[in-house]
This record gives C-alpha cells, sequence and structure tokens, in this order.
C-alpha cells in the first residue's frame, strides 16, 4: 500500500521517503494541495514497467512487420513526396 506525503513534508524527509521505497519496497506518493503529482517507488518497480514498455514495443514492431509484408512498404523518397517534403 502506497504512503502519500506532501510536497511540504518530503523536504524535511526526503531520506525516509527514499528509504521507504529503497529498503521497505513502498510506493511513496507525492501530494501536493492534496493532490497526487508523482511518486518514489522501488528500483524493481520501474525495471517492471520498463520490461513491460519493451515487451509492447515489441509485440508493436511484430505487428507492423506483419502489416508492411501483408501491405507492402514505399520508399523514403516516395513517402517524401506524398507528404510534400
Amino acid at each position: 500500500m502506497a504512503r502519500d506525503i506532501s510536497t511540504v513534508e518530503l523536504r524535511e524527509n526526503l531520506s525516509d521517503a527514499v528509504n521507504r521505497a529503497a529498503f521497505g519496497k513502498e510506493r511513496v506518493v507525492l501530494t501536493r494541495r492534496g493532490k497526487k503529482v508523482a511518486g518514489i517507488v522501488p528500483f524493481e518497480d520501474i525495471e517492471l514497467l520498463e520490461a513491460l514498455e519493451d515487451r509492447k514495443d515489441i509485440e508493436d514492431a511484430k505487428k507492423a512487420l506483419k502489416e508492411a509484408a501483408k501491405k507492402g512498404t514505399i520508399s523514403l523518397e516516395k513517402l517524401k513526396k506524398e507528404l510534400g517534403l
């Protein structure tokens, strides 16, 4: 469960917030005027997000390659001409 702290409180307790994320594996949600604005998370969370993004990028690239194989491609010069570049 995430712990909410204000950005004002963060200024006084930055090392505590970082330690909670790094060693306690907690997510710290930063708030400003009661609105959630950012977070401090364990590095493992970032690695997981990046792995998920990479997996999605690979899926999208495979899909684009299949579509290109099916529909064909055009040269860069032809594309530039079509776009008026």
